[in-house]
């Protein structure tokens, strides 16, 4: 079996597996009971943090745990909507989000709020002339997704925060999940107010992830409760989950070098053999995350590929998981300005540092087959 579907989940490390298991068994006080088992519990809580806030360089205060990135990017977008209604009502972003982030701010927009949605270029990115343009006296938050999941495309955040830094009451707002043990991503150093990760995208429990708040910037919880996370996100925290997270996180951060050139060899590898296949558009632009590549072949849809990859025992995908069910899903290829013919048959490979250039090899090899038989179809 090759698993090639990484960015819609990875598959959860044996060793976290094993902490995870240890963790449920020996430390499952509530952290906020005062007796000795809850006070464990509490330790091993704020040691996650700890650690955390050490891989990340930024501080304890600044992290939140949350169940994954949709309740993060929920959290950051409807917190600072009610936080700062009193002072504006207008979000911007780009028309190539994640649906959790899309579909927050249509609930906004059903509510009287004001969202522009910036188109982007052939590389997936946003024109910051554009994004200056946008800007009102009615704007509290800029939302962008630092890697986008479907096609790998970079978001420029250093640009848009140097642009920030001219309107320091705006929110700016990274969806981070596809970007973590990926690209460079400086919190402490960066104009970035929120930041939001998942843990089942690094090989961590699903039900796991975190958000980053910059100290000073407010949100309103959208949880009420018994005030845990310090008042941000009321509910019994998920010890287990939480201690695995940060090991996760250490695991992963401690083999980023190495893994990223594995990753970019491997990557390398699939879109040099896809380029030289004739009805085949590779539409993950040459500047991209190491670990998705978006591709299509022409007047074949994307799921009659997955399919038939899957009856090789390799699994790709279509689109974000989050969506590729839904008759409404987003698909940053159309908005990239490809046909809908070509954003339909848009196919996602999306690598891991479990993966190897052996399952390439084998991925090329079958694939070679599939393209020959649906050539002759099309």
């Amino acid at each position: 079996m090759i698993y090639f579907d990484n960015a819609a989940t990875t598959k959860t490390d044996s060793t976290i597996l094993s902490t995870y298991q240890s963790v449920s068994e020996n430390y499952f006080g509530n952290p906020s009971s005062l007796h000795q088992l809850g006070e464990r519990s509490q330790q091993l809580l704020s040691q996650s943090k700890k650690q955390i806030a050490h891989i990340m360089n930024i501080s304890e205060g600044e992290i939140y745990f949350t169940s994954g990135g949709t309740e993060g990017d929920n959290l950051a977008i409807k917190g600072t909507a009610i936080e700062k209604m009193d002072y504006g009502r207008h979000v911007i972003t780009a028309s190539t989000e994640h649906p959790a982030v899309i579909k927050s701010l249509e609930q906004l927009e059903t509510l009287g709020w004001d969202v522009t949605y910036l188109p982007v270029d052939k590389e997936g990115k946003i024109d910051i002339d554009e994004l200056k343009n946008a800007i009102t006296k009615e704007t509290v938050l800029v939302s962008l997704m630092a890697v986008n999941s479907e096609t790998g495309s970079l978001q420029p955040l250093k640009e848009v925060g140097e642009l920030l830094e001219h309107y320091p009451s705006i929110h700016f707002h990274v969806d981070a999940v596809q970007a973590i043990g990926k690209i460079d991503l400086n919190l402490n150093d960066s104009r970035i107010d929120m930041a939001v990760f998942s843990g089942h995208k690094f090989h961590a429990p699903k039900g796991t992830g975190f958000i980053y708040v910059k100290a000073g910037r407010q949100l309103a919880p959208l949880m009420s409760g018994g005030g845990q996370e310090h008042s941000l996100r009321s509910g019994t925290e998920n010890v287990p989950g939480s201690v695995a997270l940060a090991k996760a996180l250490r695991l992963l951060m401690e083999k980023k070098t190495h893994n990223k050139v594995e990753l970019v060899k491997m990557k390398n590898l699939i879109i040099n053999y896809l380029s030289t296949l004739d009805k085949v558009t590779v539409f993950t632009p040459k500047e991209s995350a190491p670990h998705i590549i978006c591709f299509g072949i022409k007047n074949i849809r994307g799921e009659v590929v997955v399919h038939a990859l899957e009856r090789e025992d390799i699994y790709t995908s279509t689109t974000s998981a989050c969506s590729s069910k839904k008759k409404d899903k987003i698909h940053s290829v159309a908005e990239m300005g490809y046909t809908k013919s070509e954003a339909e048959s848009a196919v996602r490979i999306s690598l891991s540092y479990l993966n190897t250039e052996q399952e390439v090899d084998v991925f090329k090899k079958a694939f070679n087959e599939i393209h020959s038989q649906l050539k002759l179809i099309e």
